[in-house]
C-alpha cells in the first residue's frame, strides 16, 4: 500500500481546541453583565434635560397590538433596580415583579399600542412609529419634551422621514403637527446596554402580555395566554380550525400558515371584522 505521506509532505500539528470561556474560568460561568446608564449619561452631559429608553414587543407576532415602551431619565436618575435586563432574559415572574421598581424609578414611563386594524392599514413599521409616539405623548404630560430617544436597534422608525411613509401618525390626535421631534439614537443591543431601554421592554413586555391574557378569555382557542399572539402550534392549528379573529393582522400571510382556512375568513384591511375589541382599545389608551 503506497503511503500518502511522501519524504517531502510536511505533517502541519493539529491546531489545541480553544478553550471555552467558562473552562478558561475554572468552570464557572462568568456573570451576565447588567445594562448600565453610560450612554444616557453621555447625552446628558452632552446638553440633553431628558433622555428616553425605548423599545418594542410583538413585532413579529400574529395576533394583538404592536407595543412600544419608553422609560425617561434625567442627570438625577440613579442605577437602575437590581437584576434589571433585557425582558427576553427575565422569566415572566421577575419582570412582572420588576414592574413596581421601574414605576418608580424613571422620570416618567408610558406604553403605547397599536392595534392589528392599523398595522393592516398603515403597515408595521408606520404602526411601530405610532405606538412610539403615543407612548411619548403619554410621558410628555408627566415630565414635558424628551429631547434624545435611545432607540433599540439599527433602524431608526420613530422619526418622521423626508417622505412622510409614517401617515398613521398624523391621522392620531394626540400627535399633533406642533409637536417638537426628539432626537434619535439608534444602538444594536441597547436593551442589553442600556438601562432606560432594558426597563422600557420589560414594563413593554409586561404590558402586552397582559392584554394578550385579557385577549385570550375572548378567544380561547388560540391559547394567548401562553403564546401572547406569537405563531406556537396551539395557535397555528387555531387559525386552521376557526379561521382569523378581529385580533389577528389579516393583511400578513396567514393562509400560508393555515392553509386550510376558508375563503370567505381572509378580510382585507380596514374591513368592518378588522375593528378593535374593546379590551385592546382600553390597553391603547392606558396611562
Amino acid at each position: 500500500m503506497t503511503s500518502l505521506v511522501g519524504p517531502d509532505t510536511v505533517r502541519r500539528p493539529t491546531p489545541p481546541r480553544r478553550a471555552s470561556t467558562a473552562a478558561a474560568n475554572g468552570g464557572a460561568r462568568q456573570p451576565r453583565r447588567s445594562p448600565t446608564l453610560r450612554q444616557e449619561r453621555s447625552l446628558l452631559t452632552g446638553g440633553a434635560r431628558l433622555v428616553a429608553g425605548m423599545d418594542e414587543v410583538g413585532r413579529g407576532a400574529l395576533a394583538g397590538p404592536v407595543s412600544v415602551g419608553v422609560v425617561v431619565v434625567d442627570a438625577a436618575t440613579r442605577t437602575a433596580p437590581q437584576g434589571l435586563t433585557d425582558s427576553k432574559l427575565l422569566t415572566p415572574a421577575a419582570r412582572v415583579a420588576m414592574v413596581p421598581q421601574l414605576e418608580r424609578w424613571g422620570v416618567a414611563w408610558a406604553v403605547g399600542h397599536a392595534g392589528p386594524a392599523e398595522i393592516d392599514a398603515h403597515g408595521i413599521v408606520a404602526a411601530l412609529r405610532l405606538a412610539g409616539r403615543r407612548a411619548l405623548a403619554q410621558v410628555r404630560r408627566t415630565c414635558g419634551d424628551v429631547d434624545v430617544v435611545l432607540l433599540d436597534g439599527s433602524h431608526d422608525w420613530l422619526s418622521r422621514g423626508d417622505v412622510d411613509l409614517f401617515e398613521a401618525a398624523a391621522l392620531d390626535p394626540v400627535l399633533g403637527p406642533d409637536v417638537p421631534e426628539p432626537a434619535v439614537r439608534t444602538l444594536v443591543k441597547a436593551d442589553l446596554q442600556c438601562s432606560s431601554v432594558a426597563a422600557a421592554s420589560v414594563l413593554a413586555k409586561v404590558e402586552r402580555d397582559g392584554l394578550l391574557v385579557r385577549l385570550a378569555r375572548q378567544y380561547p382557542a388560540f391559547a394567548w395566554d401562553q403564546n401572547k399572539g406569537y405563531s406556537a402550534p396551539a395557535h397555528l392549528d387555531a387559525l386552521r380550525r376557526h379561521g382569523p379573529t378581529p385580533q389577528h393582522r389579516r393583511s400578513w400571510n396567514l393562509r400560508a400558515l393555515a392553509d386550510d382556512t376558508a375563503p370567505g375568513d381572509a378580510q382585507v384591511p380596514g374591513a368592518p371584522g378588522a375593528t378593535l375589541d374593546p379590551v385592546l382599545r382600553d390597553g391603547m389608551m392606558a396611562p
